[in-house]
């Protein structure tokens, strides 16, 4: 299999320390190392690469390709009643590690009061429409 990666990123070096959930050519999955919820993985390339627009298809589609792998996992293991899935693509966008990573949340209910808005609370004054 092809070597890719930079061992100074937590990413990468997670991914070569093999303890993975999925894995498949251009794309790895493994539990966050600090889950929001039980269940909370990262799907990342295996390429060390900071923005999620300079993948190449392949690599973008292999991402994709394996939310469902991701989701049958902890639909048995967590058994959630929701998810969020999100990127963080650039720094004004909250990513805080350089390594292309797609967020798997399960959600459950009751885990906050209210989840009406879900990925909109990242700017909390805007997220709920629902009273303007």
């Amino acid at each position: 299999m092809k070597k890719y990666g930079d061992l100074g990123c937590p990413i990468c070096s997670r991914i070569a320390e093999g303890d993975l959930l999925v894995v498949h050519e251009l794309a790895v999955a493994f539990p966050d190392m600090f889950p929001v919820n039980p269940g909370h993985t990262l799907i990342v390339p295996r390429r060390h690469e900071a923005d999620y627009f300079a993948l190449t298809a392949d690599e973008q589609s292999a991402i994709w390709e394996l939310v469902k792998e991701v989701r049958e996992i902890l639909e048995n293991r967590h058994h959630p009643h929701g998810y969020n899935l999100g990127i963080n693509a650039g720094v004004a966008a909250g990513q805080t590690i350089l390594h292309v990573h797609l967020h798997v949340m399960p959600r459950y209910a009751g885990d906050v009061p209210d989840p009406r808005g879900g990925v909109r609370w990242v700017l909390p004054q805007r997220a709920p429409y629902w009273k303007r």
